[in-house]
């Protein structure tokens, strides 16, 4: 498969499929972007990130002020029917200190996260600073879509450089979000068929 086919197949942002809208530049977009980004950060399958992020925005749950007012048993509901019930409590503890410390360092802006950021380095610091279960990975899920919105320069993640390797595509210097979210929906669907193919030969 070509590059042009794989993005127009594979290729839709992981913020898009949700509806959130970062070329807006506001803040509350920006934040649906990161709660996602603490849902896809969790050892979790995708689906269940994507319906859990949707049941926090169909219970209006897009603001540090809203996760607060929902409070730890709320957000443990939520958590519990969107598949989170292994890490439940200790994402809705996440949530609550993420919207805690943003609301008393920022004033619940991450724009203002930002703008206080005089590095890259400085700016995954503080970005994983929110919480204690914020780390470089769900940084990373946050940033590489914030690129093109905010001045930052990610690299495609190492699955993205497999796969690419292995269909003959060349990486350019410059980072591709369409093409690196691309590689890697192309790389899980791909592993979906050999194992339930291989689940298959099993059962015979």
């Amino acid at each position: 498969m070509d590059k042009r086919r794989l993005i127009k197949r594979y290729g839709k942002l992981y913020s898009e499929e949700l509806g959130i809208n970062l070329r807006s530049r506001k803040n509350k977009e920006i934040f649906k972007w990161f709660l996602a980004s603490v849902l896809f950060g969790a050892p979790i399958g995708e689906k269940n990130a994507e319906r859990t992020h949707r049941l926090f925005m169909r219970s209006r749950i897009d603001s540090p002020e809203a996760i607060l007012k929902m409070g730890w048993d709320g957000l443990v509901k939520i958590l519990d029917n969107g598949g989170y019930t292994r890490y439940d409590f200790k994402t809705a503890d996440k949530l609550l200190e993420v919207a805690k410390n943003l609301k008393e360092r920022y004033s619940s802006s991450l724009t203002a996260l930002y703008a206080k950021s005089s590095t890259e380095k400085e700016l995954e610091g503080n970005l994983m600073a929110l919480a204690k279960g914020i780390g470089k990975v769900t940084a990373e899920i946050f940033l590489r879509e914030m690129y093109g919105i905010w001045n930052v320069h990610p690299e495609h993640t190492p699955l993205a450089v497999k796969t690419a390797k292995r269909l003959n595509i060349r990486l350019g210097k410059k980072f591709d979000k369409k093409l690196d979210v691309a590689l890697i929906r192309y790389a899980h669907e791909t592993r979906k068929k050999v194992h339930k193919k291989e689940r298959g030969l099993r059962l015979r």
